[in-house]
């Protein structure tokens, strides 16, 4: 029987060869539909997951931003401190030479008044108490501007140390992109 008999005038032989075929076909079909929806499904999550992750990166280069922003004003306001307590630390010290010059020339002077100059002992005292007040109080004054200065110095060091911290950390997540 030719080719063509053979497909005219099927056997039933031929028939159940068919159908078995179809069957067959049929659960390759669906098993590969199956699989695709699963493909499918998986690529929509991964790519549901892609936009997630687009979205976080985006948000923390967002709060990385603002923190940057944060610790350069900080840095900006101790840096105006610094600059504001060096003023000041050097405006005692300035205070503080002419006060102890006064206490040189009232010790002077007391001494003059000890040696029989003219002049009131009791005034020389009061003056020269009054003299050692002052300097004790602006010696007061510049230890505790020194001590803001230095506590600013720090302040300044701990944010230097954390911007380059941050530089670190930027420069991580670019080479891990």
């Amino acid at each position: 029987m030719s080719q063509s008999q053979y497909l005219v005038c099927p056997t039933a032989f031929g028939m159940t060869q068919l159908k078995e075929e179809n069957a067959s076909l049929r659960s390759k079909i669906n098993k590969l539909q199956i699989f695709t929806e699963t493909q499918a499904d998986k690529m929509r999550k991964l790519e549901r997951k892609l936009e997630e992750n687009k979205i976080k990166e985006e948000k923390e280069a967002q709060d990385l931003e603002a923190m940057v922003q944060h610790v350069e004003q900080n840095l900006q306001l101790m840096t105006k401190r610094a600059v504001k307590a060096e003023n000041n630390a050097t405006k005692l010290k300035q205070e503080n030479a002419l006060l102890q010059v006064q206490l040189k020339n009232y010790k002077t002077e007391n001494e003059a008044l000890r040696s029989g100059q003219s002049a009131s002992l009791a005034v020389v005292k009061q003056n020269a108490d009054v003299a050692l007040q002052n300097l004790l109080t602006v010696i007061t004054n510049s230890r505790s501007s020194i001590k803001q200065l230095l506590s600013g110095a720090e302040s300044l060091q701990l944010v230097a140390d954390l911007l380059k911290s941050i530089d670190r950390i930027s420069e991580t997540s670019e080479d891990g992109q």
